[in-house]
């Protein structure tokens, strides 16, 4: 399974974006899913995830300003409004299919103040 993040880019504060996360292979079930990100100099830590029964979970400082979403068992989405200069990081989108856990290759995200 690969997983391929996209949507990443350059945005002005309070400005919105909409990462992407397409996985390929061959896999039956996703059990979760999340976004994590991790800025210059960070820990890479988890932004926003749903488990398998559809419960989202969201980090306190983007909650009410992202939203995250799923398409299908292939695509997932996360929408960010109102972004912030301390959002500026590199998005990663990870899975955990059919018992596994796998990382895309991450996406880009800086914003300016």
């Amino acid at each position: 399974v690969q997983l391929q993040a996209s949507g990443g880019g350059l945005v002005q504060a309070g400005g919105s974006l909409r990462l992407s996360c397409e996985a390929s292979g061959t896999f039956s079930s996703v059990n979760s899913l999340a976004w994590y990100r991790e800025g210059p100099g960070e820990t890479r830590d988890v932004v926003a995830s749903m488990d398998s029964s559809g419960s989202i979970t969201y980090a306190g400082s983007v909650k009410g300003r992202f939203t995250i979403s799923r398409e299908n068992i292939k695509s997932t989405h996360l929408r960010m409004n109102s972004l912030r200069p301390d959002d500026t990081a590199r998005y990663y989108c990870f899975i955990v299919a059919d018992g596994r856990g796998y990382w895309g290759q991450g996406t880009q995200v800086t914003v300016s103040s």
